[in-house]
């Protein structure tokens, strides 16, 4: 049987022709290529929502467009009154996909939770040492110092022992990293000597089952029939990867996908007024910043991290690059609606003069060359990588600083990131559980900077026992004080350039139905249709 093309595909499905009379398809115009499928392996949004929002599911959901938690693969959970004991009962007669890769024997149970969580925790599990990028969420977050012992009662109950209370531990169990995967597929794998086909061949719970991954052009989906929640609407669901923003509003106009993902802001009002399409917005747990190389030579100088902030004409960056009302000048590290956002930091003020004799006094030749990485495309945290990295170019031109600008594919980009060959780069974090500590420990932590998702390489032990002060804390009141704290000397030491925290917009045709968009920016189709 012959390969239709996206296109042909799509206006097969809509026809009722190839793919069924009662197909609904959807395709949705994505902004880049996962990385791959076996989520614990990597933080970006673009692989969770290939896998942990499509294939997999969690112990614990967010309820749609929120940061409300809700059960998921289990029905409840108990806690102790000392904070550190969590019972997990799961839901029963789950079913874990059918393949032609995998035919599973029996339904969800405890031993897959074990399997789970014990890969990325015990060092003896015998699948501990198959993943190539090791478990950069469950470490940068230090779940292995965190948790004691993970134990299955019974075939349907599972208890979490904790070393100390945690505050964010419920949220934390819904992200990502936590997907649940089959035991039994994991065993079948390791047998055969196939391990590598977690990655690339995924099974799980979840909306859709894994069809095929053409790379860098699309990934195909069918729906799940025996879905605990119910079969999705979509069938299939086709993510279209389009790096280029305009593509993708191109794309939309012609019908060639249904959904387009984080249009220009400069796009929207146009959108807005096509008759045939509409806009999905709201304000996101979101952050853009540049990284700065904490490790190498001269930005190891506070002086000089500060110079940058000093040359950086930010209000114009922001204004340039998001237009206007579309995000906040940045100063701290997360969004100023989460707890403990310390409202009194100020940013260093734009003094180009200032920043000169910083540069002058920490002995920084004039025409010091640094290299900074860009993604290729486009994301909500920064619509336009090129031009954003011309006018910091420009900016720091003026200081006498030369910046050498790397365009990279967003996987290369962040296989770049963690050896650090960078001295600075352009990036993002979209929260992935309405807390604050999601976006302090995966990137600033002195844990994060070792397995290298913490892209400045930036270790301040102050700062890291504030940080694991807070996440001790049960009381909302001292985990804020201890925040406030925080950021006071993030904010001392300069290891990012903020940059801003944007609205998030999805852009789709009028008869789009049942899309939740999310303040953590991931995007669930388990609910959408085309009617």
């Amino acid at each position: 049987m012959k390969t239709l093309s996206l296109k042909a595909a799509v206006a097969a499905a809509l026809l009722g022709l190839s793919l069924g009379a009662s197909a609904k398809p959807l395709v949705v115009c994505t902004e880049a290529s996962p990385e791959g499928f076996d989520i614990v392996q990597y933080t970006g949004a673009v692989t969770s929502d290939a896998s942990a929002e499509t294939v997999l599911n969690r112990l614990v959901d967010f309820t749609p467009g929120t940061t409300d938690i809700q059960p998921g693969l289990a029905k409840s959970w108990d806690i102790s009154e000392d904070g550190k004991t969590y019972t997990f009962h799961l839901r029963e007669g789950v079913k874990f996909h059918t393949t032609e890769y995998f035919k599973p024997t029996r339904t969800l149970n405890a031993d897959d939770v074990l399997w789970s969580f014990m890969r990325q925790f015990d060092a003896k599990h015998p699948w501990h040492d198959k993943s190539t990028m090791g478990y950069p969420y469950f470490e940068s977050m230090a779940m292995g110092d965190l948790i004691q012992s993970i134990d299955k009662l019974d075939d349907m109950t599972v208890r979490f022992v904790l070393k100390r209370p945690e505050a964010p531990f419920l949220r934390d169990m819904a992200m990502p990293f936590t997907s649940i995967y089959s035991a039994e597929y994991g065993d079948q794998l390791l047998k055969a000597g196939k391990t590598a086909d977690l990655n690339s061949k995924p099974i799980g719970t979840g909306p859709f089952v894994f069809v095929r991954y053409s790379k860098d052009a699309q990934v195909r989906y069918k729906a799940n029939p025996d879905y605990y929640k119910g079969k999705p609407p979509a069938d299939p669901l086709i993510f279209a990867i389009t790096v280029d923003n305009n593509v993708r509003a191109q794309k939309l106009r012609a019908n060639e996908c249904q959904v387009a993902v984080y249009p220009k802001p400069d796009d929207v009002p146009g959108i807005k007024a096509d008759p045939q399409l509409k806009i999905a917005e709201m304000d996101a747990l979101m952050t853009s910043y540049v990284a700065i190389n904490t490790t190498h030579k001269y930005l190891s100088d506070v002086r000089v991290r500060q110079a940058i902030q000093m040359a950086f004409d930010k209000q114009t960056f922001v204004r340039t690059l998001f237009g206007e009302g579309n995000a906040t000048p940045g100063v701290g590290p997360y969004p100023t609606t989460l707890l403990g956002y310390n409202h009194s930091l100020k940013d260093l003020p734009y003094d180009p003069d200032k920043a000169r004799a910083l540069l002058k006094e920490a002995g920084v030749p004039e025409g010091t060359s640094f290299t900074i990485f860009a993604r290729n495309g486009s994301s909500p945290t920064n619509p336009n990588s090129s031009l954003a990295a011309q006018l910091l170019q420009a900016d720091l031109a003026r200081v006498g600083i030369k910046l050498d600008i790397r365009v990279l594919e967003w996987g290369e980009l962040i296989k770049r990131l963690k050896l650090g060959e960078h001295d600075l780069a352009f990036y993002g974090w979209a929260g992935d559980n309405g807390d604050p500590d999601n976006f302090l420990s995966p990137n600033l932590t002195c844990e994060a900077a070792k397995n290298g998702e913490n892209a400045a390489r930036w270790c301040n032990k102050e700062f890291d026992a504030l940080v694991s002060q807070a996440r001790e804390a049960t009381e909302p009141a001292a985990r804020a004080a201890f925040y406030e704290q925080a950021q006071v000397i993030f904010l001392k030491e300069q290891p990012w350039l903020s940059l801003a925290y944007p609205r998030v917009f999805s852009a789709m045709r009028k008869n789009v139905e049942g899309f939740h968009i999310s303040p953590m920016t991931n995007n669930n189709f388990a609910t959408t249709q085309v009617k």
